[in-house]
């Protein structure tokens, strides 16, 4: 995992509580990403370290910075910190770009489907830009959930994307605490994204030839897998970004408070997990200082190795076959016996 520390060019305000950062790529060899993809970031808070992921707002093609937008999240630390904190000419150190929600062309698709709520846009934005700029024969459509067009994060940007490519992208606004809407606003919705909506907006058109991206609620996600599956859309043409772990508690019945064991850089350390908290989590609270970065098991980065005991990982969104039957990401792993040691 190689780590980079990068300077702050600029810091541009996209609503009340939103901002983008904007960092200078480094002066002898750039970092090389993929639109969609994220980067995490660290930052030392109150003596201890913190590590957050947050998906690039830029894209390879369009920006010359790295940009990544943050929107200032109610008692969210880690966020409030970077709003409160963080000024023009600060250096961050981050861990190198990760994520697989990105767009793979291939032959048979037509038409992309983008679908968003609030922060949810953007790695749809880092990607639909660099779509527009280097597949001008696909069509693209974003429907977009906001609660009205001030919290509408990159509004101007996506307006002025309409019009520079108005025979290929579409955007459907939704607001939902907005009930007055100019009449000559025909892409702006009243309330939610409802069934019915997305329903009419696919159901005429070759669904087989359509890649779905959602970055939203769990509830958005669900509601759209159903529709899309029902219409026989391929399971393979859709794509989420997940930003929490979905715990179900019934996984955890038969789980208890145990002590583990961590091997951490020739050095074993004793901690207490309790119930409905992660090994990762344990850690930390401990003051360890282990690597981590997405905290949905989407990544490696807190992959550990279990040599004695019984771990069981839960709310994993995403099969991971590539995972040995020894390996286990921490983030998401509970001990089940308590004889558990591990190495990072």
């Amino acid at each position: 995992m190689k780590n980079y520390t990068l300077k702050v060019q600029d810091i541009r305000k996209e609503t009340e509580d939103t901002i983008t950062l904007c960092f200078k790529q480094p002066g002898l060899k750039k970092i090389k990403y993929q639109a969609g993809q994220y980067i995490t970031l660290s930052c030392r808070i109150n003596n201890r370290k913190y590590n957050r992921p947050y998906s690039f707002s830029s894209s390879p093609l369009s920006e010359s910075f790295l940009e990544i937008t943050i929107k200032r999240v109610p008692n969210g630390l880690f966020s409030n910190y970077i709003h409160d904190t963080v000024k023009i000419g600060d250096a961050i150190e981050i861990m190198e770009p990760m994520g697989d929600f990105v767009f793979t062309p291939t032959d048979n698709v037509t038409t992309l489907f983008f679908w968003g709520v609030g922060s949810g846009i953007t790695p749809l934005i880092s990607i639909i830009k660099e779509v527009l700029i280097s597949n001008k024969h696909l069509n693209v459509v974003l429907t977009y959930g906001n609660k009205n067009p001030e919290t509408t994060i990159f509004l101007d940007i996506l307006n002025n994307l309409q019009k520079q490519y108005a025979s290929q992208f579409k955007v459907f606004y939704f607001y939902s605490q907005c009930k007055i809407i100019e009449s000559k606003q025909t892409n702006s919705h009243y309330g939610r994204i409802s069934n019915e909506f997305i329903t009419t907006l696919v159901q005429d058109i070759n669904i087989t030839a359509t890649n779905h991206f959602i970055c939203g609620p769990l509830a958005l996600k669900n509601t759209l897998k159903d529709i899309l599956l029902a219409l026989n859309c391929p399971e393979s043409n859709i794509f989420s970004e997940d930003f929490e772990l979905v715990k179900n508690p019934k996984d955890f019945e038969d789980i208890v408070s145990q002590n583990v064991q961590l091997l951490y850089k020739g050095v074993t350390s004793q901690v207490l997990v309790p119930k409905g908290k992660s090994v990762l989590e344990a850690a930390l609270d401990t003051g360890l200082e282990l690597p981590y970065s997405c905290q949905t098991g989407n990544c490696d980065t807190c992959k550990g190795k279990l040599h004695k005991g019984t771990l069981r990982m839960i709310g994993l969104s995403k099969n991971r076959d590539d995972l040995n039957n020894n390996e286990f990401l921490l983030c998401c792993s509970h001990p089940l016996s308590d004889n558990v040691l591990i190495e990072i």
